[in-house]
C-alpha cells in the first residue's frame, strides 16, 4: 500500500473546494436574503412614492415658472389651466375662485395672443399624485409676470398616502406669491414651514 503523498493531499484539498455549498448552506443564504428583501420593501415603496411626488411637484413648478417667463418675454397674459373638464364647467357656472379643484388630470400653459389662446405646453396626468388647488386658472400678466388674484397655493399628496393615511413626508406645497414667484415646500400647505 502506498502512502499519501503531498500531491494527493493537494488534490484532495482541491476536490473539497470544488464541491460547492451544501443544500443547508444554500437554504440559509436564501432565507437571509428573503428576510433582507422583506425589510427593504417598505422603504423602497416609500422612496418610490416620494420620488413620484417630487417629480410631479417639480413638473408643476416648471410649468408655473415657464408661464411667468412667457408673460414677461411675449408681453401677453399667460395662464396655467387645469385639465379637469368637470371643474371647468363648474367654474363657468360661477363657482368661487377659492374652491379647491383637482389638478391631477393635467394642465396646460396657454398664452393669450389677442387672436385667441395659444397652447404653449401641455402636461398629462401625473399618476399616483393628487394635486389640489384653486378653481381658477393661474394667470400671469406682463411686464413683470405678476399673478392675477394674489397668493395661490397647491397641495400635492401621494395617492398611496392619501388612501392609507400614512402621509409622513408624502405632501408638498407649491406657494405662489403675488409677484408671481413660486416655490416648493415640504409638507402640506396648512403646515408651518
Amino acid at each position: 500500500m502506498r502512502g499519501i503523498t503531498q500531491a494527493d493531499r493537494k488534490h484532495a484539498d482541491h476536490d473539497a473546494r470544488l464541491r460547492g455549498f451544501t443544500l443547508v448552506e444554500s437554504m440559509m443564504v436564501c432565507a437571509l436574503l428573503l428576510v433582507l428583501a422583506m425589510m427593504a420593501a417598505p422603504s423602497f415603496a416609500t422612496w418610490q412614492q416620494r420620488m413620484r411626488l417630487d417629480a410631479s411637484a417639480h413638473a408643476f413648478l416648471a410649468s408655473l415658472v415657464y408661464a411667468r417667463s412667457e408673460a414677461i418675454r411675449r408681453g401677453v397674459r399667460t395662464a396655467v389651466s387645469h385639465g379637469d373638464i368637470d371643474a371647468r364647467r363648474a367654474e363657468a357656472r360661477g363657482a368661487a375662485d377659492d374652491r379647491a379643484v383637482d389638478w391631477s388630470a393635467g394642465w396646460a400653459v396657454v398664452a393669450d395672443t389677442g387672436s385667441g389662446p395659444l397652447a404653449l405646453r401641455m402636461q398629462a396626468r401625473m399618476p399616483g399624485v393628487q394635486i389640489r388647488g384653486a378653481a381658477a386658472d393661474v394667470r400671469f400678466t406682463p411686464p413683470a409676470g405678476q399673478v392675477v388674484g394674489g397668493f395661490r397655493s397647491f397641495e400635492l399628496v401621494s395617492a398611496e398616502a392619501e388612501s392609507t393615511g400614512h402621509d409622513r413626508g408624502a405632501r408638498r406645497c407649491i406657494a405662489i406669491a403675488a409677484g408671481g414667484r413660486a416655490r416648493i415646500r415640504d409638507g402640506g400647505c396648512g403646515a408651518r414651514a
